[in-house]
């Protein structure tokens, strides 16, 4: 029986599929739910600068705001359930070493997360989040589609 369990969002549909089995397993098991989302940073490139007019700042403001929100939707939903729930926002270029090292820092048993259902090349040259966690993740990562 999982204790502690992580639910990484990015605020999709999958996601919230994800955040909803995570919720009812934590309900019936009487575990606590942890929110994570991960906010990539401004996608500097040095070529691309001088053609831009986005300010980086403003652009990370707007995605850290939107990891807050999507992981507000977790605790929105386990605070319906009467489920403990926390939440945190990281930003960073690898949300998938981010997922991992937030399992190790709140000791969770199990990852509940989505999959993108990519496939083909998509899938061979954007990679996939799920992949990577599933590759260096240390517990048990349940995948929902």
């Amino acid at each position: 029986m999982f204790k502690t369990i992580l639910v990484p969002t990015d605020g999709s549909e999958r996601s919230d599929k994800a955040i909803a089995n995570a919720i009812d397993y934590a309900q019936h098991c009487k575990s606590k739910i942890i929110g994570i989302s991960v906010a990539e940073p401004y996608p500097f490139s040095p070529l691309a600068e001088s053609s831009m007019a986005i300010d980086p700042g403003i652009y990370e403001e707007n995605v850290r705001n939107l990891a807050e929100q999507n992981v507000k939707k977790i605790s929105d939903a386990a605070q319906a359930a009467g489920v403990d729930c926390e939440t945190t926002t990281v930003l960073s270029f690898a949300p998938d070493e981010e997922i991992v090292n937030a399992a190790k820092k709140f000791n969770c048993d199990v990852i509940f997360m989505a999959s993108h259902g990519r496939s083909g090349l998509s899938r061979l040259f954007l990679g996939s989040k799920t992949q990577k966690v599933l590759a260096h993740s240390s517990i048990p990562v349940l995948v929902l589609r």
